[in-house]
């Protein structure tokens, strides 16, 4: 079947943090100084513009349907800055009607009196890392604000005429039991924002926690948190979307959505990633930048600013599409598979098959969707689809 062009967004990102949390393993760097943030607008539309002459074709006429600030703490650059950068990327590409544009904050970065000044330069959907409501708990993720400050941020977004905004929370956090992890999801439905992201708090690699981990609840408290909560949020009227998403009616996050429904994105800022379809060549590409700000800074805009720039082998595509889709609760048609790799249904029926027969899997023949076994152990549902290898003796490798 022919690849469609799926919906196009654009990533931003910005990589500073006032403090790095020992948590965190992306790509974020604490403030040591001031943020050169006319050096890094610049350097930002310089970036675009390079993605936007290499990708040619496979991007005119194709207008943004969302645009995500992402970090570090994107809050950290003033209502002028973020304003300049989307001026400068609607001059070099067209709005959707309807596009979301979405700012990440942290509840401590954020001063008096700024929302409005976001929403002016064109950010219509705030994002507020909240991770949890109990000053306890964000001391022990190293989280510089308070529960106070965070219900006042959120107030001050409202008044200044933010009517989308999301929460994140964590769960399964170090001393929390189950009535902890309840009233965090309680105290966020109070601040009633539209969406609500809520996932588990996991030892990443490369992070202080990994080389001083703390205690965590085991796997099955974790997961009578997560099956409590989530009653919590569909009865106050948030339906889960995702493994870890739940939204009001209509306030689904449609930049999350779509990476999740294998849509295109491109990726500008230090580390950013990209994905980009083409359907007149039948490939996908991948893109990532320099990651370190100073040499993104420096190489932005020329070649040596991106870091890595491969198409995908066919033989990667089910793993890399369902990576994505398989989070997805409500599933994707079976049939998005073909259009969106350009691939056959035949080449992973055998592999939906065993994931049905394990229980993983909905017996549904249009809908590639889940169970609530599949979701539990969505690792090992993804895991199925990984690329297998042939060596000269016949023998499989994973």
């Amino acid at each position: 079947m022919p690849m469609i062009a799926p919906p196009l967004s654009l990533y931003i990102h910005i990589p500073w943090c006032v403090k790095k949390c020992p948590y965190c393993d992306f790509n974020s760097h604490a403030q040591t100084g001031g943020i050169p943030q006319d050096a890094y607008v610049a350097a930002l539309l310089a970036d675009l513009d390079r993605d936007l002459a290499d990708f040619g074709d496979a991007v005119a006429d194709r207008p943004l349907h969302s645009i995500f600030f992402g970090g570090g703490t994107p809050s950290l650059f003033s209502p002028e800055s973020i304003g300049r950068i989307l001026d400068g990327v609607a001059e070099r590409q067209s709005f959707d009607r309807n596009i979301e544009i979405t700012l990440e904050t942290n509840p401590g970065t954020v001063e008096h009196g700024r929302f409005d000044g976001y929403l002016r330069a064109g950010v219509n959907r705030i994002s507020f890392g909240v991770q949890s409501f109990d000053d306890d708990k964000l001391r022990r993720l190293g989280r510089i604000h308070s529960a106070s400050d965070a219900a006042r941020v959120v107030a001050e977004a409202r008044d200044a005429g933010f009517d989308n905004f999301n929460i994140d929370l964590m769960y399964a956090l170090p001393g929390q039991d189950l009535a902890g992890a309840a009233r965090d999801v309680e105290c966020a439905i109070a601040l009633a924002p539209t969406h609500v992201s809520h996932y588990q708090l996991t030892i990443e690699p490369n992070t202080v926690f990994a080389s001083r981990p703390p205690v965590l609840p085991d796997s099955d408290a974790a997961w009578d948190m997560q099956e409590h909560c989530q009653q919590l949020l569909a009865d106050a009227g948030y339906a889960q979307y995702e493994i870890s998403a739940y939204a009001q009616a209509g306030r689904r996050s449609q930049h999350n959505l779509n990476y999740w429904q294998f849509g295109d994105y491109v990726g500008i800022g230090a580390g950013a990633h990209g994905k980009l379809s083409d359907a007149t060549n039948g490939s996908i590409r991948r893109r990532a930048k320099q990651r370190t700000p100073r040499a993104y800074l420096e190489h932005a805009g020329a070649r040596r600013g991106v870091a890595s720039d491969v198409s995908l082998a066919a033989i990667d595509l089910p793993f890399e599409y369902m990576m994505n889709a398989l989070r997805l609760v409500d599933g994707v048609p079976l049939a998005d598979f073909a259009r969106l790799t350009g691939l056959g249904i035949e080449v992973i029926a055998p592999i939906i098959e065993n994931a049905r027969i394990r229980g993983w899997i909905t017996p549904d023949p249009d809908i590639l969707r889940t169970t609530t076994e599949g979701q539990r152990l969505l690792n090992d549902v993804i895991a199925l689809f990984l690329p297998v290898a042939t060596d000269e003796t016949g023998k499989h490798h994973a």
